[in-house]
């Protein structure tokens, strides 16, 4: 009997970790901005979720189990990339609509300047930033995925938040009609 408890198991495990592939993407994603990049990382981290099965002990924890494997899959890359970096010091660079078009289009506007604001985050403040704010995770979570004390979580989460909010509350460029940018300067057209 215990054999078909831990088949009926592993049927639940590998549909929940099947469903879990496009959250784990759009985490990975968001960490790290490269489409290629988060892709893989999902891979080896959906990988290593299924080679390490048996460690979890509960699927109702399977969630933070995938997210702190896929932050230790980006930790290792980034080990191994970029080895002198400190990871809290690296600062790197559609929505569908019932609207109108105007409405789509302001609606993408601040889509692209929001999204836009996060890129301009370093690394461990964009991680926290969107395990609380988008994935809705809680401090002690975030800090169990990421293997950071709680304190910190917290305090990354406030610089992340007063940085988004400096960059959004900022005015956001504005181009004239009769303005094209070139690489060195902006050209008038008449």
């Amino acid at each position: 009997m215990k054999i078909f408890g831990l088949l009926g198991r592993s049927r639940e495990f590998h549909d929940k970790l099947e469903g879990s592939r496009p959250r784990l993407y759009r985490m990975a994603r968001a960490w790290c901005r490269n489409a290629v990049l988060a892709d893989d990382l999902v891979q080896e981290c959906l990988s290593k979720a299924l080679q390490n099965s048996a460690q979890l002990r509960d699927l109702a924890t399977m969630d933070s189990w995938l997210f702190s494997i896929l932050a230790n899959c980006l930790r290792d890359h980034l080990r191994q990339h970029r080895a002198t970096e400190d990871i809290d010091e690296v600062a790197e660079q559609h929505l569908v609509s019932d609207r109108t078009p105007e409405d789509d289009c302001a609606r993408n506007e601040i889509v692209t300047r929001v999204r836009a604001a996060i890129k301009c985050l370093p690394l461990g403040q964009r991680q926290v930033l969107v395990l609380v704010d988008v994935e809705e995770c809680s401090y002690a979570e975030v800090a169990q995925i990421l293997d950071i004390p709680v304190g910190t979580v917290m305090s990354r989460l406030s610089r992340a938040r007063q940085a988004l909010k400096a960059k959004l509350l900022a005015p956001a460029p504005r181009w004239h009609a009769n303005a094209v940018e070139t690489a060195d300067n902006v050209v008038r057209l008449k």
